[in-house]
This record gives C-alpha cells, sequence and structure tokens, in this order.
C-alpha cells in the first residue's frame, strides 16, 4: 500500500489537523524526490498504469539529483535546473508535465510557473488540460484552485501560483517578472519547437533567481531554434536532453504506428518526428512555419478596387467539426468576417444552404461574392442544391482530386502551396483558430518529388483539432477568380423582359 493510501485510511481514523501534518510532511520529505512525490501522490494505478512509465520515472529521479546537487538555501540563488524530453506522440509528455507542476506546487512555497505551448489549441485543450485533470487526482488537490487562466495555493493567489501563458511573440513580456528568490521559478515550455526566440530569451531572463527551473518538451518538427539546440545542439550537455521512441512506451497506440510505418516509412520526416522522437532532415516539418502566420497577422493589406471577394465553405461532417465559411479579397484576408456553425447543428443542411444563397444573391459592391469554393468531401449536395436555384459562382472542390500544378500531388497541397506564398504579403485576420490551425499540417513528398500535405483525418489521428477554419481559408485558392460584377437591378430587369418577349430571340 502506498503512502496515498495509508494517509487516506488514517484521515477516515483521525481527525482533520492530523491528515494535514502527515501531508505537510509527505510534501517536505519528498522535496528533492520528484518520483518519490508521483508514487506517494496519486492512487496508482492510474488510466490502467501502475505507475510512471519508465522513462518519466528517469525523469523524475534525475530532476531529484539535479535539487540534491544545487542545495538551494532559500537565499542564494543556483544554476537553473534543465531538462528537455522530445518524443513521439503519444509517449506520455502531458502526464509528466503535470506530474511536475504538481511536485513543485506542492513542495515549495510560493513557487511561481508559467506553461506554454505552441498554439492556442495544444495549451488549452492539452497541455494545461491535463494539468488539471492529474491535479484533480493528486493528493493535495484540495490546497490549490485551478481553473482555466490560473492554478494557485488557496489564500496565496499572489504569490504561490502557475498560469498557462499563450505563446505570443507579441507579448512576450507577459513571461516577465516571475521571480521567486527564496523559492522555485519554473517554466514548462511543451510542444517547445513552436516557442519562438522573443519568448525563450525572456524565460531565459526569468531563471536568475532562488531555484529556477525550466522543461522543453514536444515533438521535434524543427531543426533549428532554441528545442532542437538543447536535445541535439551545442546547447544539449546543459539539458541533459532525453529522445523517446513512442514503439518503446508502455502507451503506444502500435497499431496505428504500424500505419504510419506503412504509409510513410520508418526514415521518413514524419516517422522520424511524430514516432522516433528525431528531428526532421527538412528544415521544419511544419508546411507552414508559425514566424510567417505571425507577420501575415500583424500586417494590414488593403484590397485594390478590383480584387475580387471569394470565399471557401469547409463543409462538416458532423461531430466536432465545424462548419466554416472564410472570405479573401486580394491580400486582404479580413475582407468579411468568417461565419461559423457547430458540425452538429443543421442535419439536414438547409440553413448552410440558405447561408450560402445570401451570400450570393448580394450584389452590393462590397460584398458580391465572385465565387464560392465548398470542400466535395460533405459539400456536394449543398453545391447541387444551389445550382439548382441558379447559383453559377458555386465550384465544388475535391482536395484528393488532379492538382493543376505537376508539383503538388493533388488539389490539398496545391492549395496549400498557393496560400503559403500568400502569406508572404497577405494580411491574416487576428484569430487563433484560424493561425493556430494553419501551422498544424505536416508535409512530405512522394516517390514522384511531388508535394504532399497531411490530411485533415491523419491530424486527427495524431490528436489535433479538426483544421476547419485552415481548409476554409485554403479552399479560397482553388483557382483564380476574374473581376465579375454584379448585374445592377435595372440590367436584371432589361434581361427578363428581353427573354419574355417576342421580340427578344
Amino acid at each position: 500500500m502506498n503512502r496515498y493510501a495509508e494517509t487516506q485510511q488514517s484521515a477516515l481514523r483521525q481527525d482533520p489537523h492530523e491528515f494535514q501534518q502527515r501531508l505537510h510532511e509527505l510534501c517536505a520529505e519528498k522535496y528533492a524526490d520528484p518520483l518519490g512525490f508521483v508514487l506517494e501522490a496519486y492512487d496508482w494505478p492510474l488510466n490502467g498504469q501502475p505507475g510512471p512509465d519508465q522513462w518519466q520515472a528517469e525523469v523524475l529521479t534525475d530532476i531529484g539529483h539535479q535539487v540534491e546537487e544545487r542545495a538551494f538555501d532559500g537565499i542564494n540563488p543556483v544554476l537553473p535546473i534543465r531538462r528537455a524530453v522530445s518524443s513521439g506522440h503519444g509517449a506520455g509528455k502531458s502526464g509528466l508535465v503535470s506530474m511536475i507542476v504538481d511536485w513543485i506546487m506542492s513542495t515549495r512555497r510560493n513557487a511561481q510557473g508559467s506553461v506554454t505551448a505552441n498554439t492556442a489549441d495544444q495549451l488549452e485543450y492539452k497541455t494545461w488540460a491535463a494539468v488539471r485533470a492529474w491535479t484533480a487526482l493528486c493528493i493535495t488537490s484540495a490546497w490549490f484552485e485551478i481553473n482555466s487562466s490560473i492554478m494557485y495555493r488557496k489564500g496565496c493567489r499572489a504569490t504561490w501560483f502557475c498560469v498557462p501563458l499563450p505563446n505570443n511573440e507579441d507579448k512576450s513580456d507577459a513571461f516577465q517578472g516571475q521571480h521567486a528568490r527564496s523559492s522555485t521559478s519554473f517554466y514548462i515550455l511543451d510542444e517547445a519547437s513552436g516557442i519562438g526566440p522573443k519568448i525563450a530569451e525572456v524565460v531565459e531572463g526569468g531563471l536568475t533567481d532562488g531555484e529556477p527551473m525550466i522543461f522543453l518538451t514536444g515533438n521535434m518538427v524543427r531543426n533549428t531554434g532554441m528545442f532542437y539546440e538543447a536535445v541535439f545542439g551545442k546547447q544539449s550537455p546543459r539539458w541533459n536532453p532525453m529522445v523517446i521512441d513512442t514503439r518503446e512506451t508502455k502507451l503506444a497506440n502500435k497499431a496505428l504506428i504500424a500505419q504510419w510505418e506503412e504509409d510513410y516509412g520508418v526514415d521518413s520526416d514524419f516517422f522520424r518526428v511524430r514516432v522516433r522522437g528525431l528531428a526532421p532532415r527538412a528544415s521544419e516539418l511544419q508546411y507552414i512555419d508559425k514566424e510567417r502566420v505571425d507577420l501575415a497577422r500583424a500586417r494590414t493589406q488593403p484590397h485594390l478596387p478590383q480584387d475580387p471577394l471569394v470565399a471557401g465553405f469547409d463543409v462538416s461532417g458532423g461531430g466536432n467539426a465545424w462548419n466554416v465559411i472564410r472570405f479573401r479579397r486580394g491580400l486582404n484576408g479580413r475582407a468579411k468576417a468568417p461565419i461559423r456553425m457547430p458540425g452538429a447543428a443543421d442535419p439536414d443542411r438547409s440553413k448552410r444552404v440558405a447561408i450560402c444563397a445570401e451570400l450570393l444573391n448580394d450584389t452590393r459592391p462590397d460584398h458580391y461574392l465572385a465565387a464560392l469554393f465548398v470542400d466535395a468531401a460533405y459539400g456536394a449536395a449543398i453545391v447541387a442544391t444551389l445550382h439548382s436555384m441558379g447559383h453559377d459562382r458555386v465550384y465544388e472542390v475535391n482536395f484528393g482530386g488532379e492538382s493543376p500544378d505537376p508539383h503538388q500531388a493533388n488539389m490539398r497541397a496545391y492549395m496549400y502551396a498557393k496560400y503559403k506564398e500568400w502569406l508572404l504579403y497577405g494580411s491574416l485576420p487576428d484569430d487563433d483558430n484560424l493561425c493556430d490551425q494553419t501551422i498544424l499540417p505536416g508535409y512530405h513528398l512522394n516517390k514522384k518529388g511531388q508535394l504532399l500535405i497531411e490530411s485533415k483525418e491523419d491530424l486527427q489521428k495524431r490528436g489535433e483539432r479538426s483544421p476547419d477554419d485552415a481548409d476554409a481559408e485554403v479552399l479560397t485558392f482553388a483557382q483564380p477568380v476574374a473581376v465579375r460584377k454584379p448585374q445592377t437591378a435595372a440590367s436584371r430587369l432589361r434581361n427578363i423582359s428581353a427573354g419574355s418577349s417576342w421580340m427578344g430571340s
């Protein structure tokens, strides 16, 4: 029976004050023993696992050894404790991050921490969600308040806390001022390949006081930057890095990994990064880099008067996916606010058809839609209905269809290539959904040397959300659109009159 179970049983026999005393003794005892804390603080087995995976236990043990070596006395600052872990998908990185957060927050009075990740979705729905779930299972859970924006010791919110911070280079100053001179200031950078240089610089500056700690985890999707240097580059001696092959972990999805090996090959960049924890041979596995997206997001680019307004409609098949219509006018990606509808809504498509018809019927000069491109996977019936209503500016697009450019293997790759090129000059809206999804897909070249972009299905298989906003945006690049002026009411009346007259032939 572990200490957790013993303490719980003791609490049933003794008063709450005795229970709290035992709990404080446990946390003091595990100050330099994170593995011991983890084994005692959670009621194992969890999720069918008897305890931490072997590699998780090795990391936790090493952190404990570093704490002992530094012997922080509460006054004189010590060198930062650094660990970097590169792994494939599903190895248990989020679990490790959560264990570390609970250990630090439970064993160090007035600890202050920040957790970030490469995208807002990753931070909210994976990294921080895991911290919240593990904290709820921890023996010290009653000590803390935790929600979507902060975890703090009750009664000590201003001095004893951990917060999730978005990966936003323009707001890197949010990471400043975290100085716990008599305790531990800690930083956790998940999916650290996507963390930009400004944030890395600010975080490094926060390691000057007390007993600082910094942890980098994630898939090594780039062979440049802070994370790469920490694991494979010149900085690696300071980080004591670990590379985890998901195939060797308890949590591995062996069937899916075998499928990836068959589809991509064991030495492909996809397999190297997503399974083996290695760096890609190409400059980055992400097809569209975050810096390019950030610059487009910050850029204001007006459209020209002759630029046509075009729209892309990514139609949901239901579930958690969204129906998304996005608009673009030349280099202006902010020409019109997007339209978004939950995937479970409108099962008979009537509302979606009505929205499209309303857009196509609007003849005001600034609203006239020159072309609507609709994803064929779930939108074929919508296109057919709109055609039957007389709307001829609607085009069905098959993402897997033939590309007009022989350098791309299919339409998905063709549209993403056009989108990537456009991002060098175009302006994106300040929209987390779109910007986070744009940088998600990976890529590789097929045996013919043609570009292939990671499919929506493969993204979801590796745990990402459906990139509905990004796919709607790339649909606006399906084909060039000529300027087409809307008919005035008078001209439509003349055409109708001419067509119905005995002199109209």
